[in-house]
């Protein structure tokens, strides 16, 4: 773990964050500047940088993952959502720890195919 890594800092409670989920090898909490209606991210507790870091040994957190998701947006209300990891810098990462994004919550489906991505405007 990095001690500057804000996502470590929040899965050990450090710092506040509005928790929608969490068992003991991920959390899931509601993004502070969300780019959707629902936005939340799922969050390994163990800090690993992004998808380009994974090794074999990585399958289970991932599936445990997208499981979460799936219970995270169950739980929302959600009847449609999409799943994104954002990888590296040139891909929308802005937080270096491994995060997926469930987005939800549009009325419709014109609502959802013109959702804003801020992350990489300028």
């Amino acid at each position: 773990m990095t001690t500057d890594c804000i996502f470590c800092r929040i899965t050990k409670k450090e710092i506040a964050a509005d928790i929608v989920y969490e068992n003991e090898r991920l959390v899931a909490f509601k993004d502070i500047k969300p780019s959707a209606p629902v936005h939340i991210l799922v969050v390994p507790k163990g800090h690993i940088q992004s998808v380009a870091h994974l090794k074999g040994n990585h399958r289970d957190i991932i599936a445990e993952l997208i499981y979460a998701a799936k219970t995270v947006a169950e739980q929302s209300g959600l009847k449609g959502y999409k799943l994104v990891f954002n990888v590296g810098k040139e891909g929308g990462q802005v937080i270096d720890h491994l995060h997926l994004h469930i987005l939800g919550g549009w009325n419709n489906k014109k609502d959802a195919s013109a959702m804003p991505h801020p992350e990489l405007d300028g």
